[in-house]
C-alpha cells in the first residue's frame, strides 16, 4: 500500500512538472488568479524562477496548508505521505482523512478559500464528474488542491511543488531514478 501511494505521488509530481513546463499560455483551463505564469511555473507577482524574493519555503507552505485545512475541519492522514528526503525542500504533500470530515467538499472549499485569502492566487481549475482540481500559486510554489468524490468515497490531496530550476532538476532526477527501479 505504501509503495503504491509513493508511486501515485511520483506520478502526481510528473503531472505537476508537465503542467509547469507547459505554462498557462497555451494550456486549457481557467486562470482566475490575475497573475500570469511563466514557463517555469512561477507567478509574475512572486519571486522569479531563480528563487529568493517573497517565495515561501517548504516548511512555510506546509504550515499554511495545515492551518487552513485543520481550520476547515480536516484531520491529517500522514500514512504513506513520505516525501523522499532529497525532495523535502521542493515538495509538500498534505493528505487529510476525508472520511473524518463532516463534509469533505465544504472542508476542501474552505481550505482553498483560506489559502487564497492568505496570498495564494488561483490559477487553472478543472472539474469533472465528482472531481475538482485547482492550482494555487504563491511565489515559485504551485499547489495542486484536489477533491475527488464518488458514492461513499472521498479523496482530498494538497500537493505543493517549488518550480525553481533547482527543484525541477531534482524532480526529473527522481523520476528517472524511479523509472530504473
Amino acid at each position: 500500500m505504501r509503495k503504491a501511494k509513493l508511486e501515485w505521488v511520483a506520478a502526481a509530481v510528473g503531472v505537476v512538472l508537465l503542467v509547469a513546463g507547459c505554462g498557462s499560455e497555451g494550456g486549457s483551463g481557467k486562470n482566475k488568479g490575475g497573475g500570469s505564469s511563466s514557463s517555469s511555473g512561477s507567478t509574475t507577482g512572486g519571486a522569479e524562477a531563480g528563487g529568493g524574493g517573497d517565495s515561501p519555503d517548504a516548511a512555510a507552505v506546509e504550515k499554511e496548508i495545515e492551518a487552513a485545512a485543520t481550520a476547515a475541519g480536516f484531520v491529517r492522514d500522514s500514512s504513506g505521505e513520505d516525501v523522499p528526503a532529497e525532495l523535502k525542500s521542493c515538495m509538500v504533500s498534505w493528505t487529510p482523512d476525508a472520511q473524518k470530515a463532516a463534509d469533505p467538499k465544504k472542508s476542501y472549499e474552505a481550505t482553498v478559500a483560506t489559502l487564497t485569502g492568505g496570498g495564494w492566487t488561483e490559477g487553472q481549475k478543472t472539474e469533472q464528474t465528482g472531481s475538482t482540481m485547482k492550482t494555487l500559486n504563491k511565489g515559485t510554489w504551485s499547489l495542486k488542491a484536489s477533491n475527488h468524490a464518488a458514492a461513499g468515497f472521498a479523496v482530498v490531496l494538497f500537493l505543493g511543488t517549488d518550480n525553481t530550476p533547482q527543484c525541477e532538476a531534482l524532480f526529473k532526477a527522481d523520476l528517472e531514478k524511479n523509472k530504473k527501479s
